[in-house]
């Protein structure tokens, strides 16, 4: 050993990390994209800025910035750098153009909605979507006068055409509904869509972007309840709005003002600004920095840390589905499992074609006995936790008639397909046959119940 100078070492480039994740696989994507240097300290991880506002360099950058010429930042109500990562993030895996982060799954299905539906008009739904957004558009968006019209059957053509009129501004629906997991046919949808000129707005909050991306098969806009799959943890809300940026606002046939015209005489519209990004452009300043369904930045941090496992987790609970709702199907006291992965559910080949029969991890079955063996079986399980909520690692069950349905009428229940007997289950990624464990024990307790 010398203490004299270490003799040279060959000179070579030293490569700058990557920030530019367009091309990478999926999985890569889910742990890199939407990241950003950090010049100050080199942190690996994106920081949390719990600013609610930012300091701008020059009087001419404030100017541009609210003029919209200038994306930066300005106030956290509307964007913020470390949602900026998750909308980055939850864009790349969507392969959409751009996304707007915000408080909840329901603040994303308003923002998305009444970014192009206004008072006086009308947009079209299946009619299988779940409960809460169903109430959402009957209730609030009722008294802003915006209108819906469903669609019971999507595979019936006819159906739509009578409900789409010349006031119909929008088509929503969602890839795996919930509790029936009636699977829907987005790209038959999206000729419909097409057909009519309106954009489609797909709910993707149980397909996840894992399983399936709408964007991909005809879609403009998806959503997401981030508080569910993309966060996966069960600690944080927020939800995604994702513009696919292919939607031809210019040539629609129906006016679309917030984004087409301009709002002053010599001011640019939001598409002349923006271009492809007029719709997220328009959401982000137009309806969320009005409305102001800000996501707090530490959600947005509990968000982009979730997505980075999100398609090892879909994985695992898709699996413990298929496997459950196998021996759920054979077992005597059930009497039938809405999982769109086993053959004779009526939108089978729709699972098969869009999702190889990996139809998500949110589905019903229902046993025999309706509501008193449902509460038997519920209050006999003690791996399954009796909570709302779903895409959880933990594994949930709840009833929908008697919870997330309680508002409806008893006609329109039994027209949903939610019975007396049907559970709802979102399985987690527990052990798989520590869950089949705790269901065969609840159901031997119904048994007993029943005298069987």
């Amino acid at each position: 050993m010398t203490d004299g100078p270490h003799p040279p070492r060959p000179t070579h480039e030293v490569v700058p990390p990557e920030y530019d994740w367009d091309g990478y696989g999926f999985d890569t994507r889910q742990v890199h994209a939407g990241e950003v240097e950090d010049p100050a300290y080199g942190a690996r991880t994106a920081p949390v800025y719990l600013s609610a506002a930012f300091r701008f360099d020059s009087f001419e950058e404030s100017t541009r910035r609210f003029g919209g010429q200038d994306q930066g930042q300005i106030y956290s109500r509307n964007l913020n750098p470390t949602n900026g990562v998750a909308e980055r993030r939850v864009a790349s895996l969507e392969n959409g153009a751009g996304a707007i982060a915000v408080a909840s799954g329901q603040a994303a299905i308003s923002a998305a909605l009444l970014a192009i539906v206004g008072h006086g008009e009308r947009f079209v739904s299946t009619a299988s979507i779940y409960s809460g957004t169903r109430i959402l558009f009957e209730r609030s968006f009722g008294r802003f006068g915006v209108g819906v019209d469903y669609v019971w059957d999507p595979d019936d053509e006819g159906e739509w055409e009578r409900a789409i009129g010349p006031d119909t501004k929008a088509i929503f629906t969602e890839t795996i509904p919930n509790p029936k997991n009636d699977v829907v046919d987005i790209p038959a949808v999206a000729r419909i869509a097409a057909r009519h000129g309106i954009p489609l707005i797909v709910d993707n909050t149980i397909g996840t972007p894992a399983l399936i991306r709408p964007l991909d098969h005809g879609a403009h806009v998806v959503v997401h309840s981030g508080t569910k799959f993309l966060t996966g943890h069960g600690a944080a809300i927020s939800g995604v709005i994702v513009d696919g940026g292919t939607f031809d606002w210019a040539s629609a046939g129906r006016r679309y003002p917030g984004i087409t015209e301009r709002p002053a005489p010599g001011t640019p519209s939001v598409l002349e600004l923006s271009g492809r990004h007029a719709y997220e452009a328009f959401v982000r300043a137009g309806i969320v920095n009005d409305l102001g369904p800000a996501l707090s930045p530490v959600h947005a941090f509990l968000l982009q840390q979730g997505v980075e496992t999100l398609s090892l987790r879909v994985e695992r609970h898709v699996d413990n589905s298929l496997a459950i709702a196998r021996w759920l199907a054979e077992h005597p006291l059930i009497e039938s499992v809405d999982y769109a992965g086993l053959p004779g559910h009526p939108q089978h080949a729709v699972a098969e074609r869009l999702l190889g029969g990996r139809s998500g991890s949110v589905f019903a079955a229902t046993v025999t006995g309706g509501a008193e063996a449902a509460a038997v079986l519920i209050d006999s399980l003690r791996v399954f936790s009796r909570m709302t909520n779903i895409g959880d690692v933990r594994s949930m069950v709840l009833h929908p008639a008697t919870t997330t349905h309680l508002s409806f009428a008893p006609e329109l229940r039994e027209r949903l397909g939610i019975t007396d007997g049907l559970v709802r289950l979102s399985v987690g990624i527990e052990t798989v046959d520590d869950l089949i464990a705790d269901l065969d024990a609840g159901l031997a307790a119904v048994g007993r119940h029943l005298g069987r």
